[in-house]
Formats: structure tokens, C-alpha cells, sequence
């Protein structure tokens, strides 16, 4: 194939060789599939080459042969919805590696209990997959579902379903499939001996773990091997109120302790009223739909869609903190009984109130993409840190006085701040302050979100000066949380992964780099190596 069959927009002649490989449809050069694949929800980074489409592992193999043979980046993209500058390339000799055609679950092994799908599976996919087995994985997720993926969630890590019970995205792996730099293929756990499947992840020292976090600066994940459990028949949907946070803070410790909760989200009164708290009950058929669908019977779907149609929107006041939990069970009494232990724990704290969140939510666990834009049209743009408990209200307090300082500038440039949080498993609380601002938005946030979607909200003329002042106190924010201890998810190129650390470990990370990636040509810049 001649360079002549590529668009005439191809910026590289080169890419005629690895069109032959992969199919000529499947090497994206014009400027627009170029600038939407480059840009996250938060940043635009370098346009690369071209985005390459590999259907399976053999093809993401010839893409690293090819880059190796003209000294080209690769830069790996999953479902395309992470915030932290991950999948955005820092060099223009790059190519995107994007896994949207990585998209075919490869098993689902019942009496082993596994599934190993490839890595371009969203968990929506593998959801519905499973759902009719009456099969799960332990983690099953993040809110963003629907288009977030597998392969994206074990690079850089991600919480929601089951966070509460089995940990981050990945507690729940046993082995992976990744191709190194220059294309060979490694794979882990038990996948990594001729002899055996991918049913264990622990065989000697734990190299599943090297690849689950890594940001794709290891190498290109292609397939991936998650636990499956037995699907709880049973679930209860749990909402509480506060009059503070330091009053739901210690609601959500005590109940983390047990190690029961399915799921756990707490919202700031910004959130609580607004996209986030909203959310389940924005159409109020779909939701009683959604509700009925996922009853245990008809007699039971009935009675939670008229306590929801009762309740309304009215159960938690301007100013009060909410808290949502799922519990389930292997029948009811299970369920009941997580439910009452979940009740005791936070009774001294706060008040039950209507479950109409928690219920919608679990019959439709991966929402649409409408909260990545605020209720006015306005930009959104989250940052988290994972702190020990105890570490918690010393940040907040820090993080008050910071934001105070800040006060009269975010008030000129219409920057509001909400907070999420949530515990990690018994040990981990998530603080997510979550901004807001009027400004345009960008090619991915527009190519994400739902057509039409914009139009009914608005958008905002570009504010580059207050885009640059969100930037400026999210890096304070971030310089914050590591003062204080907090480690992160979705490390992407933006928390400081290497910052203070053990000078043993950093080296030791530095020498795994080298030694897979010698000439530092996956994802560069990405856990700041």
C-alpha cells in the first residue's frame, strides 16, 4: 500500500506501513479524530500521528514493532473519560493506541470462576455479559460504566461497584496480558506458564500487580482475567442525612469497619442538590422503570416505586450532607441484617431518609454521561486523594483555610466547589473536591456527553483565566493531600506518584522502566517517568 491511500492529511508517510497491518480504516490522521482522542475531560494535550485501532493482540504487537522501528511514542486509550492527562501524548512522534476495537470478552469460565475479556470491554459490556449467568466480578466498575473501560480501570485504578466490600479495580484482577515496548507479549499470574490458565493471580512474586496502576508506562494491556462471584439475589438501597461532615465523616468510619457495603457515596450540600443528587431522579419514568426492573418481585418493585414518587426530591435539606449506601445479601435475611448493622452504625450520627438514590442508582448503575458537565453548563473537573481516616479532618481543616484564601478570586470567576466521598474497603476514605466553572468546553467533553445534551444546558464562552485559576488551586489542592499523606487513583501524568519517595523504591520503579521500556517510548511522562 502506497502512502498515496492515506488521506491526504496523513502527517507521517511512514504510517502507510502500519495501515497494511491493521487496515488502512483503522489509522486515524485527520486533525479532528486526532484532537478528540488527545484531549480528556480536563486537558489537550499533544496531537499525535495518527490513532491506531489494533483489534486484537497480534495487531497491538505490530503497532510496538512498527514504533520501535521509527522511534515513535505509543500512548495506550481506553474508553477515553479520566481526567488526569493518562492517554494524553507529550511528544508529537507519537501514535494512540486506542482500544475501542479490544472490545470481544474472550471467556467466561463458570466452574473456574473467571472471565478474561479483552481490554477494550467497557464494564457495562461485561456486566450485561455476566448478568444472565448470574455471575459478577467482585469490583464491578465505576459510576462511569458505560464507557469506561476495563483495560483504562487496571491502569489507573478506579472505585465504585463493590469499592466497599472488594477494594479498587484491581483487588479484583488475576492476571494480564500486556505487550512490552518493541512488541513482545507478557502475561501474568498463572496465564504466565504454558501449562496453566489465567485462574490465579499469585505464583511467586506478584507481576499482575506491576501492570495494575502503571498508567501504560509499562506496556499496552490487551486482555485482562477478573474473579467472578455468585450475583446477590438481594440488595437494600440505604440514604442518611447529616447537619455536617464531621458527623457524617464518623458515620461512614463506623460503618467501613464492617466491610459489608456493596457501594458508599457522601455529598457535600453542592453536590447533594445539584448534578450528583440529582442524578437518579432526573427522569422520573426511566427511574421507576429502572427501580421496577431490578425489584424481587412485582408486589416489591410496586412498593419502592411509590415510596420514590412519595418521597420526591424533598428528603435532605439545602444545607445537610447525604450518604448512600447498597447493601446485599444472599437472600433477604442477609440483606436485612447488612442493613440493620449499617443502620446501627451511623444512627448516632445522622437520620435515615427516603432510598430513592441508592435504588435508582443500583438498577442503573452506569448513568449516562451528564454529570461530567454542571447543571448550568458549566466545566467540571474532579481531583481526589485517598487518605488513612485518621488523617482526614486535619486536611479538611487544611483545606478550608486554603480555599478561603482563595475565596474572592473564585467568586469573580464563578468557581464553585463540591466535595465526594467514599471508603475503600475498611481502611481508606476518598475526599473528591469536585469543581465548577463557566467556560467552553472541550473536543472530548463535546464528543462524549449526549447529543443534544449541551444544547439543553448551555455553554459558556471561554474563560482562560479561570480555567488557569481552577488549575492553579487544583495543584495546591494536590500538593495539599500529599502533605498529608494522600496517595491516588488514575495517577495518570498529574499526582505526584515519585515525589518523597523511598529512595530504595523509586530506583527500583526507574529500573523496571528501563528495563521493559529502555528507550522510555511507553506513554512518556506518565507515573513521571
Amino acid at each position: 500500500m502506497s502512502s498515496e491511500a492515506l488521506p491526504q492529511a496523513a502527517p507521517h508517510p511512514v504510517l502507510a506501513e502500519i495501515a497494511a497491518e491493521i487496515g488502512e480504516a483503522h489509522v486515524l490522521v485527520d486533525e479532528q479524530a486526532r484532537r478528540f482522542h488527545s484531549s480528556d475531560i480536563y486537558a489537550v494535550g499533544e496531537l499525535p500521528l495518527a490513532v491506531v485501532r489494533p483489534a486484537d493482540t497480534d495487531g497491538v504487537a505490530a503497532i510496538a514493532r512498527f514504533a520501535a522501528r521509527h522511534g515513535l511514542s505509543l500512548v495506550p486509550r481506553g474508553g477515553g473519560v479520566s481526567y488526569t492527562d493518562g492517554y494524553l501524548p507529550t511528544e508529537s512522534a507519537s501514535l494512540l493506541v486506542d482500544a475501542a476495537r479490544l472490545e470481544r470478552i474472550l471467556e467466561i469460565n463458570e466452574e473456574d470462576m473467571y472471565v478474561t475479556v479483552q481490554a477494550g470491554v467497557t464494564w457495562a459490556q461485561l456486566n450485561d455479559a455476566l448478568r444472565p449467568l448470574g455471575l459478577r466480578t467482585p469490583f464491578f466498575g465505576p459510576f462511569s460504566g458505560a464507557r469506561a473501560t476495563v483495560g483504562g480501570s487496571v491502569s489507573q485504578h478506579s472505585v465504585s461497584w463493590g469499592t466497599g466490600i472488594f477494594g479498587a479495580s484491581a483487588d479484583s484482577v488475576l492476571s494480564v496480558e500486556v505487550v512490552l515496548s518493541g512488541g513482545e507479549v507478557l502475561r501474568t499470574g498463572s496465564w504466565g506458564t504454558d501449562t496453566s490458565t489465567p485462574f490465579f493471580r499469585h505464583f511467586g512474586p506478584d507481576l499482575t500487580g506491576l501492570f495494575a496502576g502503571d498508567a501504560g508506562a509499562l506496556g499496552i494491556k490487551t486482555a485482562i482475567t477478573l474473579r467472578l462471584l455468585a450475583r446477590p439475589p438481594e440488595f437494600i438501597g440505604l440514604s442518611f442525612r447529616f447537619p455536617d461532615f464531621d458527623a457524617m465523616f464518623a458515620g461512614m468510619h463506623a460503618v467501613a469497619k464492617l466491610g459489608i457495603n456493596t457501594v458508599n457515596f457522601g455529598l457535600d450540600p453542592r453536590l447533594q442538590q445539584g448534578a450528583l443528587g440529582r442524578m437518579a431522579t432526573r427522569d422520573a419514568l426511566a427511574a421507576a422503570r429502572s427501580v421496577f426492573a431490578t425489584a424481587r418481585n412485582p408486589l416489591d418493585g410496586i412498593v419502592q416505586v411509590v415510596r420514590m414518587g412519595l418521597a420526591g426530591r424533598r428528603f435532605v435539606s439545602a444545607d445537610e450532607y447525604a450518604l448512600h449506601y447498597v447493601v446485599e445479601g444472599v437472600d433477604r435475611a442477609a440483606a436485612k441484617a447488612a442493613a440493620a448493622a449499617v443502620r446501627r452504625a451511623v444512627a448516632p450520627y445522622g437520620a435515615e431518609m427516603a432510598n430513592t438514590v441508592p435504588n435508582v442508582m443500583y438498577a442503573n448503575p452506569y448513568p449516562p454521561f451528564t454529570n461530567i458537565v454542571g447543571p448550568r453548563g458549566e466545566r467540571w473537573a474532579p481531583i481526589h486523594g485517598l487518605l488513612p481516616f485518621s488523617r482526614v479532618t486535619p486536611f479538611r481543616r487544611a483545606l478550608e483555610a486554603l480555599l478561603a484564601g482563595h475565596d474572592d478570586a473564585m467568586r469573580e470567576h464563578g468557581i464553585e466547589i463540591g466535595n465526594m466521598f467514599m471508603s475503600v474497603s475498611t481502611n481508606g476514605f476518598i475526599y473528591e473536591p469536585v469543581f465548577y466553572w463557566p467556560d467552553a468546553h472541550n473536543d472530548a467533553v463535546r464528543g462524549i456527553v449526549p447529543e443534544g445534551y449541551l444544547d439543553q444546558v448551555g455553554e459558556h464562552p471561554a474563560s482562560p483565566e479561570g480555567r488557569a485559576l481552577v488549575h492553579a488551586i487544583k495543584l495546591e489542592i494536590i500538593d495539599l493531600l500529599h502533605r498529608h499523606g494522600a496517595v491516588h487513583f488514575q495517577v495518570g501524568k498529574l499526582y505526584p506518584y515519585l515525589v518523597d519517595r523511598n529512595p530504595a523504591a523509586e530506583r527500583l520503579v526507574r529500573d523496571i522502566k528501563k528495563a521493559l521500556d529502555p528507550d522510555r517510548k511507553m506513554n512518556p511522562g506518565a507515573l513521571g517517568l
